[in-house]
């Protein structure tokens, strides 16, 4: 069997560090962030915001708002995360669907660009608040535009029956409500439909459906200024090495062929994943190889606690052993977390493994530093980029 395709790692330096780690490399994050900034360049009303939710690493974080990109953020720890990364606060977007008081109040003093609100309630309170403290705040009013993503159902965010956005038949009365409020400034409409999506089809469905609800907005003689489409937009798992940089010219031209947008708008994206997905792993020491009577696992020293994806969403990461270049044999990789639900991959080729290998978990810069936890009183793990490595 022909060896697979490796990442390039400094594996002599990994060994004087304590595993497990997530491993950022920035030429990669730099790459992406060329090609994101050169192609939404094309397009004179794109605006790319950076969905921090996917990763705040403090490095990471500074890289990105150095090519100019605004912020993402759904609490207010993501927005001070933001403002200590130098982000402008004219291109921070705050959305959420359970925004507390003190974060509307954190974004208000530091007059943010805009609120994505979710309900006439929550517009409600930011009314109030924002009168409190003598500011007006500007709001676009994220849409549930009843559109599916052909995506795991843990992340579709665009249908009915999901908690987030104001439904259609509702969003007239909320528009009405915030022209009239004196202390907010309605400026537009956000949507966001999923997460990992890569079927164009889904991100024409959600062209289709602004495109109606613009018509009918504008027959009741409402403009609408800008136009938010969200995220979503998926990354090559099982492919890391050939494919680490996500199409983003033939993402944009498609909202610029299906999106009626009017002159006088500026479209807003919100990526993440997209950006910061292919630039880290997981690096894992192996613990035991445990020889069964129908398989073999890799037992390692990380597990969900580090990279919750595959237990939560049954999530697959491309698995490497960048210790070895001896024969493929098939394994089990787990972690050492008291759960069941414990397993990176079943039946995953590698090379020949032995304790004390290294095991790099690929695709792992978004949603895993950010979504690590203590369970079973385990230690955060550290961070490190490629800079960090280099003489």
């Amino acid at each position: 069997m022909v060896e697979m395709q490796k990442g390039h790692f400094p594996l002599e330096q990994f060994k004087e560090i304590k595993t497990p780690f997530y491993y950022y490399n920035t030429d990669v994050l730099k790459r992406t962030l060329d090609l994101v900034c050169k192609e939404a360049k094309v397009f004179d009303q794109y605006c790319v915001h950076y969905a921090l939710k996917a990763n705040t690493n403090p490095n990471v974080l500074t890289l990105i708002q150095s090519y100019g990109l605004g912020a993402d953020c759904v609490s207010g720890g993501e927005i001070q995360a933001a403002l200590n990364a130098g982000f402008n606060p004219k291109k921070i977007v705050f959305a959420g669907v359970g925004k507390a008081d003190w974060e509307i109040e954190l974004a208000l003093q530091h007059d943010i660009f805009c609120f994505n609100v979710e309900s006439k309630p929550e517009l409600e309170v930011i009314n109030e608040l924002a009168s409190k403290h003598n500011k007006i705040a500007q709001v676009c009013l994220r849409v549930n535009p009843n559109v599916g993503a052909h995506t795991h159902a843990n992340i579709t965010t665009g249908l009915q029956e999901n908690k987030f956005g104001i439904g259609l038949t509702e969003l007239k009365e909320v528009i009405d409500y915030a022209l009239e409020a004196k202390s907010i400034h309605w400026i537009g409409l956000h949507f966001h439909i999923g997460s990992q999506i890569i079927d164009a089809g889904d991100f024409v469905a959600l062209c289709n459906r602004i495109n109606t609800i613009q018509a009918y907005l504008e027959a009741h003689r409402i403009q609408v200024g800008h136009i938010n489409v969200g995220g979503g937009f998926g990354i090559d798992y099982a492919n890391p090495n050939r494919q680490p940089i996500p199409d983003f010219k033939s993402y944009f031209e498609t909202y610029d062929s299906r999106l009626k947008l009017r002159p006088h708008q500026t479209i807003h994206f919100e990526l993440g994943r997209s950006i910061v997905g292919q630039c880290g792993s997981l690096i894992s020491r192996v613990l035991y190889v445990k020889r069964g009577a129908k398989k073999q696992f890799v037992i390692l020293d990380a597990g969900m606690t580090e990279l919750i994806r595959p237990a939560l969403y049954q999530a697959y990461h491309k698995i490497e052993n960048i210790s070895s270049d001896k024969e493929i044999e098939s394994y089990d990789v787990v972690g050492p977390i008291c759960e069941s639900s414990d397993v990176f991959g079943k039946s995953i080729d590698l090379n020949k493994t032995n304790r004390g290998d290294f095991i790099a978990i690929r695709s792992a810069g978004a949603y895993g530093e950010v979504m690590a936890s203590h369970y079973n009183c385990r230690e955060l793990p550290q961070a490190y980029i490629s800079n960090d490595f280099e003489d």
